[in-house]
């Protein structure tokens, strides 16, 4: 066995050294150590997919797993979803408050205390594999329902947060090891869909059991150096992080864009960046956003952050190992009761996926002043919720629909793909049609939809649902007014549509449908690169052969 890192009292310590500083590692071994962290988040990514029973989490992949060291730092993550994972921390710091122990696992989505929007149900656990907490294994899913006043718990004219769904402060739902049933039991009280819950809830925590599992493991194999090895790689990010920020031109750069009304009204909502790089430094400051709003754009500033962090990450180099040394460099500020920091009993449910995206479209447009050879054309800028089911609670069905992102500097955009805050996958139509009684009519490209250029945008996509009973549809879109930006020259991608039996709806709606009806989403494509006059002419004969762009 190998040397125990605990002190001769039982407590962690961080090192194997006795004057507490941190052991050296040397760089074999520290990369077998990252590696072996990774692997951990990722295999917990595994577990929860495997083990879930809603199709969001199954097959649609809407979760993220990381691992956290003992003061709430980010040590690993498995490459799943940006907005859930930048934002994990502030609810690993809720939850540093509440004593945790041994054996505990606590649930919470309250945005205003750690979450990011009410469907996304977090769970974190103590690592303990020698009896003293190291860590915690941390998992966070989007849940198919939560409550509140429509099916999917994502109701587009909501004004308050106790429109959207169950709200939960970090709570524990196992204590010491115990489960606690009255916390299940008030849940399954509360959401349309109690036994999906309850069986995706357990996947979550079989996730993160399986993190102790392994970490116990390597703790036997490598002793106290795995410990020395959380500070190493938290370090190693943020050196890196570093000299990539060191290399950008020091300056502010500014952008601005709006968001398409909030559901309650059409007005646009601005959104303004000021991103100032000083030397090895990057602060985004978001003054002069709007106010916060009567609808649920409201974005709390966790999910701000984590906007900020993936735009970060985007511009540096992406092998750089993603933990909390990337975030230490960056500082993110908005007012308060503004939309990207609003105030209590704000609706936020469309921020986290809406108003996210637009954060991460003006950040990087600001900086492609600073890094132009870094940064694409606009993406689709949404991600296109739709949201069907019935109100009796037997079917809830969630989607986010990809779209084309935007023309790189040297590559076209690519075609029909989640861009920006999120990175799930889709519902395959077996897959869809098994579980729910819909029936998917088309499902394609859409041609000419990517904004010409030098570099193409990518095409966005079309995909028409009938629902074959009763049901609620709920839409949650943006870029219906305001197309994906080109960017040097490019022409823009074109705007999304929003269809119910050929009828143009709002980008934010909620309907009650009969059986019979016909829902297209047609999504947005992204903006062109470049004067399509430099185009090559090879390439765009394929485009006019394959209906890419109009022939020019």
């Amino acid at each position: 066995m190998s040397d125990d890192p605990t002190t001769a009292n039982g407590e962690a310590t961080n090192g194997g050294s006795t004057d507490g500083t941190q052991d050296e590692i040397d760089p074999v071994t520290l990369e077998i150590l990252r590696n072996q962290l990774e692997s951990v988040a990722t295999e917990m990514g595994h577990v929860l997919i495997r083990g879930a029973y809603s199709p969001n989490i199954k097959e649609r992949q809407d979760c993220s797993t990381a691992l956290f060291d003992a003061s709430g730092r980010m040590v690993a993550q498995a490459e799943h979803i940006p907005v859930h994972l930048g934002a994990m921390p502030d609810a690993v710091e809720i939850v540093l408050e509440k004593d945790p122990k041994p054996g505990d696992v606590f649930i919470v989505n309250d945005p205003f205390a750690g979450g990011t929007h009410l469907p996304d149900i977090t769970l974190v656990s103590t690592i303990a594999p020698r009896g003293e907490v190291i860590g915690f294994a941390v998992s966070r899913a989007h849940h198919a329902d939560v409550g509140g006043s429509s099916p999917g718990s994502m109701p587009p004219g909501a004004q308050e947060i106790y429109e959207e769904g169950l709200r939960l402060p970090a709570v524990r739902l196992v204590d010491g090891g115990e489960p606690n049933d009255e916390v299940h039991e008030l849940i399954r009280a509360n959401v349309r869909t109690p036994d999906e819950r309850e069986a995706d809830l357990r996947a979550q925590r079989a996730a993160n059991a399986r993190a102790e599992e392994r970490i116990g493991e390597l703790l036997e194999e490598h002793g106290s150096t795995l410990l020395d090895a959380f500070d190493a790689v938290i370090e190693y990010s943020r050196e890196r992080v570093e000299a990539e920020l060191a290399e950008l031109p020091d300056g502010t750069y500014r952008a601005q864009d709006v968001l398409e009304g909030d559901g309650v009204t059409d007005e646009d909502i601005p959104i303004k960046a000021a991103v100032t790089v000083d030397g090895a430094s990057i602060d985004v400051d978001f003054a002069g956003t709007a106010d916060q709003v009567a609808g649920n754009l409201n974005a709390p500033l966790s999910v701000a952050k984590s906007a900020v962090y993936f735009v970060v990450r985007a511009i540096t180099d992406p092998e750089i190992p993603p933990n909390h040394g990337c975030y230490e460099p960056v500082s993110v500020s908005a007012p308060e009761g503004s939309v990207l920091n609003p105030d209590p009993p704000a609706a936020v449910v469309g921020g986290n996926v809406e108003t996210s995206q637009r954060v991460t479209d003006v950040t990087l447009a600001a900086l492609a002043a600073a890094v132009p050879e870094e940064v694409p054309a606009g993406g689709q800028g949404t991600m296109n919720n739709l949201i069907i089911g019935d109100r009796s609670g037997e079917f809830t069905y969630y989607e986010t629909i990809g779209g084309g992102f935007g023309a790189r500097p040297g590559k076209d955009g690519m075609d029909g793909v989640q861009v920006g805050m999120t990175n799930t996958l889709n519902t395959p139509v077996e897959a869809m049609e098994t579980e729910y009684p819909l029936r998917v009519e088309r499902y394609a490209l859409r041609p000419s939809s990517g904004g010409d250029g030098r570099y193409r945008g990518g095409l966005g996509l079309e995909r028409t649902v009938t629902v074959e009973t009763e049901a609620t549809v709920s839409l949650l879109t943006e870029r219906r007014r305001t197309a994906p930006a080109g960017i040097d020259g490019g022409e823009d991608g074109a705007t999304g549509e929003n269809l119910v039996d050929g009828e143009d709806v709002p980008s934010k709606a909620s309907i009650d449908v009969e059986a019979g009806t016909t829902v297209s989403i047609r999504t947005p494509g992204g903006g062109g690169h470049g004067d399509p006059d430099d185009r090559d002419p090879a390439a765009r004969d394929r485009d006019r052969r394959d209906g890419k762009v109009n022939g020019r």
